[in-house]
């Protein structure tokens, strides 16, 4: 008979072992006084400083305020899925909400960011027949995982590279369905895509553009609408997906567009359809909270005042940060076992066409890498 047991223990013994066994840190966060935390193992306040509630919004009263009152009002939980009891008008209210503020005509939430990604490319691909999908090789694996799950052709084009990107899509013919996808702000060095490049070169092969915003919107843009608003580029990509889990501070994502486009995956995505929705109380929290960083662009001021002072301390104390001329501060490690315990596999080397100099960042989509 099989021996379950010992192959999971060996398994993790060889996790430990290579380095790649993830060990959590519970932390106390402290609303009063963001972004210092209680560890349930320390006996002093910790510092966190690898967050992504990048405008302090999980610690804004009035936010928390909201989450309350609704929670009150209506429960802790949702009670069904979005076909089964779980549509409220807070999320009718968000999903319009979110479209208004990228211009666009419907939205869908979801209850991750992550699920929004791999469910609407999953069935997106699925969708267009003969469909090729055209990835930047350091898309987050939520959009790796969606255009595996699409079962469709893929092509990965180098980071940031619209020249590459449009030599790929000119080898297939006009008549091909294709879907271009980028992140507008990249989640490890902090740099932002030339979007401008990339939706000229994918209108001009005629394909449809899928645009992950995460980490832009709220804390970038006009009224936090994230990079390519900031660019005017509002109307440039077909379909925009945001996450509620970082500037805003709650929870959950959506993805935006035409209403067609979103009729068809709210119709077909498994993790829309066949999921638990979104509690009222955070549906209404994220609610208020982009309703508040529509008006208010004081925090956007602060986090970049803050980020100017926090690069320059870096630098005075030696630990010169990534020049990445965003909100999103990388600092390069020499040796990452020193720090992480991961194994050279996870890493390659990487050399700058404008400085010549190299660098070792983590290799796209590998989920062990951290």
């Amino acid at each position: 008979m099989f021996d379950f047991d010992r192959f999971f223990t060996d398994h993790v013994d060889a996790l430990q072992s290579d380095g790649l066994y993830r060990n959590f840190v519970p932390l106390k966060r402290k609303r009063s006084a963001f972004p210092l935390a209680d560890g349930l193992t320390e006996d002093r306040p910790i510092t966190v400083w690898c967050g992504c509630d990048y405008l302090a919004a999980a610690q804004n009263p009035d936010l928390v305020t909201t989450f309350t009152t609704v929670a009150w009002e209506s429960g802790v939980g949702s009670g069904g899925s979005r076909n089964i009891g779980g549509t409220t008008p807070h999320h009718v209210a968000l999903e319009r909400e979110v479209a208004d503020l990228h211009a666009e005509e419907a939205g869908l939430v979801f209850t991750s960011g992550y699920a929004a990604n791999e469910s609407s490319l999953g069935i997106l691909g699925k969708l267009f027949p003969g469909c090729v999908i055209f990835s930047d090789e350091l898309n987050h694996a939520s959009i790796i995982q969606g255009i595996r799950s699409s079962g469709r052709e893929k092509r990965i084009f180098r980071h940031n590279d619209p020249q590459h990107l449009d030599e790929l899509l000119a080898e297939f013919e006009p008549e091909v369905p294709k879907i271009v996808v980028t992140e507008s702000l990249f989640s490890m060095e902090g740099d932002v895509a030339p979007l401008r490049e990339i939706a000229a070169v994918a209108d001009r092969h005629g394909a449809l553009t899928y645009l992950d915003e995460v980490h832009a919107v709220g804390a970038w843009g006009p009224q936090g609408a994230g990079v390519a608003a900031d660019l005017g580029l509002a109307d440039a990509f077909t379909l925009v997906q945001g996450s509620l889990g970082k500037a805003y501070g709650v929870s959950g994502g959506y993805v935006v567009g035409p209403t067609a486009v979103m009729d068809t995956i709210r119709s077909h995505a498994p993790a829309f359809i066949f999921t638990i929705s979104s509690s009222p109380a955070v549906v209404a929290t994220a609610l208020a909270s982009v309703r508040h960083f529509r008006s208010s662009d004081i925090e956007r001021k602060a986090l970049r005042a803050n980020v100017r002072l926090l690069a320059g301390l870096l630098t005075d104390h030696g630990i010169p940060p990534m020049n990445s001329g965003t909100h999103i501060q990388p600092i390069l490690v020499g040796d990452p076992n020193a720090v992480g315990g991961f194994p050279k596999r996870c890493w390659r080397t990487t050399r700058s066409t404008s400085s010549r100099s190299t660098r070792r960042v983590c290799r796209p989509g590998r989920s062990d890498c951290g």
